[in-house]
């Protein structure tokens, strides 16, 4: 069945593409001809030492890509046909792998080392191949170091691969004996100890058990511990890996190891290679991360013997972690602003230091003011720099009443460096810091303001004269303003910021149109921060709103002219067009909000559509979202007189529909559909029988992402909420698929945190529809067509109420059902609801809750019930 492949192989990599395209082809046809034959001859190419490195490496990876995708539709049709071919194939296909892992070349083993990881991950868990395990732990133990290597680095993808409850505990326990042993620092061989400490961070999910017992645990910690001391760097690294994922994984069980951490970490932050010190900083990002989920969830008012105690790792640390991180901040890389995604060890250091003020709060604030104080005015811009951003890590945790005295007195100070630093490090730190200040101690929240009539005019004046500065300067000078002008958003009729509108408008505006605004992300941080200033703006500058319309309508009118454009030009387009959209979506939100405004915004109501048409035309997908969202907006505005728009648009709403692809397009156009039949009403008719269509065809189909499900239910209520009675002919289709996937959804025993966010946000949409079509049927001649379904939907609240575990929203729908069923079926439902078994219950329970909204819905629903039992 094996053919001959290396040849195609090589093609396949050549730099003539006619070759290239070729070989591919034939490997394509190979594939879809005959697989079996197919894979057997990609295995043996990958296990035969007397071929081409490259042949074998590709070889290698086109298994892997036979066995697993990101999609998850495609992976589990690739996962059924591996399980259906024939077992003597398999086992050939497996024995050569195994066969690699022993090869001299080590991209073979390593190439090879995944592929047996993938199999492992499909066969495992349905109980086959049970002895792979053995005959990789007896190769641990063969002497050539390179075969030990290669099974170790197999043990660690095996572990990724498999979850922990697919694997005997006797076999996690010989895979950890086999790893640490590989760590251990008599271990000869510097690759095998890498694997081996590489594995263990892929294994640490596995050892619960062992985490539970002293000398096991013991154990490993001091391997791992060891391994942080390697003379090799990589090992370090790997070694610092481990407990940084064991400080997430084992929190509660670090007491007895955290001062041996502090003093190996401290010291591979002081002394060792960047990779390394990173990784020990990270440790203690992560216990901060502990301990914040710990304090927030409990808020830090549980007893000796709570179930999850705070161990205050941070708190205790204070007075040594705290110099440690100031240390790093002096470690600065000279060109760290321009370089999107730099990350170094001073990044890492304030980073951190942010998390430790979130998690000890005030008690931060005297150990960092004496470096800023001591560094803040130096000659060297680091230390300026330095100083500036610990003031601006350490902003979010500490009380306002503790930090608003120094943000006085810092305040002037900041407000003369951002102009007048030589350094545009140190300019852009202090942008940063600023923003900081505005977003955590400014707003109706805040009982003594920063921002006074006094110093507001001096603080736009330097933020409007830095969006002149260097790219990335402006740029967090951007985010200041947004900052800033978020924090009036709520201040009523007249707003400070009122006076500088216009300017403020004009410097943004002004910012977006640079030469040099492709260096770094200020195009999109300065139309942020107009849709922050257009949000946050009053009736007041409503006629400046106003003005802006047709400057940002012809701005994407010129978007839509260019002609021939390579990619790159194409997709500064898309990325523009997508900006220009979310512009004109928050202004005609603003507009529309009240009746002055929205009725002289109606004029341009035309000119807007006709663009947001022009722009679907020339089909992008970010593009694609971002006009879907202003056309919800619009459909919001114009109300009923949407209809005249639906001919020409509504092929581009069954496209968003049919985008399964790009599911956040797919939900977004959902949400739009609601935006319409609410502004529609019944004049969405016409429209009706494509639309349920599509999302009907949405939900039964595997391909599409499970986070759309919920939105597309909601959304079948707007429609019969709308159309009312004439929902009639969509019940004998939409009516099964809601009360299978209520099934679904009403039994969680057992279900992770994750799955049960999903399945409450699931009931939420499930019952968002019944709601809509019971309401949309009410007082219609046709009610009795709901009678047959009342019991199924009935017991789905009976379920989801004995489940005891929804969240308030829920709750809120819930009740707000048992109330739409009561009001639209009358005297039909009287008996129904008095033969539940937890009606009453239900509705006692949401009557005295302490939400306003839930008894607020359930004050109704009482009545409607009460109104059906005596009608």
């Amino acid at each position: 069945m094996a053919m001959e492949v290396t040849q195609v192989l090589l093609n396949a990599q050549s730099v003539d593409s006619s070759v290239r395209k070729q070989a591919e082809e034939t490997l394509k046809q190979f594939q879809e001809q005959n697989f079996p034959g197919f894979l057997l001859s990609l295995s043996g190419e990958l296990a035969s030492d007397n071929k081409p490195v490259d042949s074998r490496r590709l070889a290698g990876l086109i298994l892997k890509n036979a066995l697993d995708a990101k999609e998850q539709h495609r992976k589990f049709e690739l996962v059924q046909r591996w399980l259906s071919l024939d077992v003597p194939v398999k086992s050939q296909i497996k024995a050569c792998l195994l066969q690699t892992l022993s090869s001299p070349v080590s991209d073979a083993r390593s190439t090879a080392s995944q592929v047996v990881a993938k199999v492992a991950g499909i066969e495992v868990p349905q109980k086959q191949w049970p002895e792979l395990i053995g005959s990789l732990l007896s190769n641990v133990h063969q002497v050539p170091a390179h075969v030990k290597q290669a099974t170790l680095e197999t043990l660690g993808y095996l572990c990724e691969e498999v979850s922990p409850d697919a694997l005997e505990q006797e076999q996690v326990n010989k895979i950890l004996t086999a790893v640490v042993q590989g760590m251990n620092a008599n271990e000869g061989n510097n690759d095998v100890r890498l694997a081996a400490t590489k594995s263990l961070y892929n294994a640490l999910s596995f050892a619960q058990a062992n985490f539970s017992n002293d000398m096991e645990r013991d154990y490993i910690m001091r391997v791992v511990c060891e391994a942080t001391l390697s003379p090799e760097v990589k090992i370090r690294q790997a070694a610092f890996e481990c407990l940084v994922s064991i400080a997430s994984t084992y929190y509660d069980k670090l007491t007895p190891y955290i001062q041996d951490i502090f003093n190996i970490t401290a010291k591979a932050v002081r002394e060792d290679d960047e990779s390394v010190a990173l990784q020990a900083i990270e440790f203690w990002s992560s216990i901060c991360d502990e301990e914040i989920d710990i304090l927030e969830e409990y808020g830090g008012d549980f007893t000796a013997d709570s179930e999850v105690p705070c161990y205050y790792f941070i708190k205790q640390a204070l007075p040594a972690l705290v110099p440690l991180l100031l240390e790093t901040l002096l470690k600065q890389e000279e060109d760290q602003d321009q370089d999107e995604g730099a990350w170094n060890i001073a990044m890492a250091g304030g980073t951190c230091l942010g998390l430790v003020a979130r998690t000890v709060g005030d008690d931060i604030v005297p150990l960092v003011l004496p470096f800023i104080e001591a560094n803040i005015a130096k000659e060297d811009w680091r230390q300026r720099e330095g100083a500036t951003y610990a003031f601006g890590s350490i902003l979010e945790g500490p009380s306002p009443d503790k930090l608003t005295p120094i943000v006085n007195v810092a305040l002037n100070f900041m407000l003369t460096a951002l102009t007048q630093d030589p350094n545009s490090h140190v300019k852009d730190t202090t942008a940063w810091t600023l923003g900081r200040i505005f977003e955590f101690l400014h707003g109706s929240t805040v009982e003594t303001p920063i921002i006074t009539p006094a110093n507001c005019q001096q603080i736009v004046a330097v933020l409007l004269q830095s969006m002149k500065d260097s790219p990335n300067v402006a740029e967090k000078a951007c985010g200041a303003l947004y900052f800033l002008a978020q924090g009036y958003e709520d201040v009523g009729p007249s707003s400070p910021l009122t006076p500088y509108f216009q300017e403020i408008v004009q410097s943004l505006l002004t910012a977006t149109h640079r030469d040099d605004v492709g260096e770094s992300r200020l195009r999109s941080a300065a139309y942020e921060t107009l849709n922050e200033v257009v949000r946050s703006s009053t009736d007041e500058t409503a006629p400046m709103v106003m003005q802006l319309v047709p400057i940002i309508m012809m701005e994407l009118h010129q978007t839509l002219e260019s002609q021939k454009m390579s990619t790159d030009e194409r997709e500064k387009q898309n990325e523009l067009q997508g900006l220009l959209c979310g512009c004109l979506q928050v202004i005609i939100q603003k507009l529309g909000a009240s009746e002055p405004t929205k009725y002289a915004f109606m004029q341009h109501a035309d000119n807007i559509m006709n663009l947001f048409l022009r722009v679907f035309a020339c089909r992008s997908a970010t593009v694609h979202e971002e006009a879907m969202l202003a056309i919800g907006a619009l459909a919001y505005v114009t109300g009923p007189d949407f209809a005249k728009y639906m001919n020409e648009f509504y092929k581009y709403l069954e496209m968003g529909l049919q985008n399964f692809e790009e599911y956040q397009v797919c939900a977004v156009t959902v949400g739009v559909v609601g935006d319409i039949c609410r502004a529609l009403e019944d004049k969405v008719l016409p429209y009706c029988d494509g639309i349920m269509t599509q999302l009907l065809k949405d939900l039964t189909s595997n391909q599409l992402h499970r986070s759309v499900k919920p939105p597309i239910f909601s959304c079948i209520g707007d429609i019969a909420l709308a159309i009312g009675e004439n929902f009639e002919k969509y019940l004998m289709y939409a009516m099964p698929m809601l009360q299978s996937a209520a099934e679904l959804s009403s039994h969680t025993s057992g279900a992770d945190d994750e799955i049960l966010d999903y399945t409450n946000l699931l009931r939420n949409g499930i019952l968002e529809a019944y709601s809509g079509i019971f309401q949309g049927f009410k007082n219609s001649p046709k009610t009795q067509l709901l009678i047959p379904y009342a019991p199924h939907i009935l017991q789905f609240l009976d379920s989801i109420y004995m489940e005891k575990d929804m969240d308030d929203v829920v709750m809120k729908t819930a009740i707000g059902v048992l109330g739409d069923l009561a009001d639209t079926l009358g005297g039909n439902a009287s008996s129904l609801i008095q033969q539940s078994m937890s009606c009453q219950d239900f509705l006692r329970e949401c009557l005295s809750s302490d939400d306003h909204l839930i008894k607020e819905s359930a004050d109704w629903a009482k009545l409607a019930i009460t109104r059906a039992i005596s009608g």
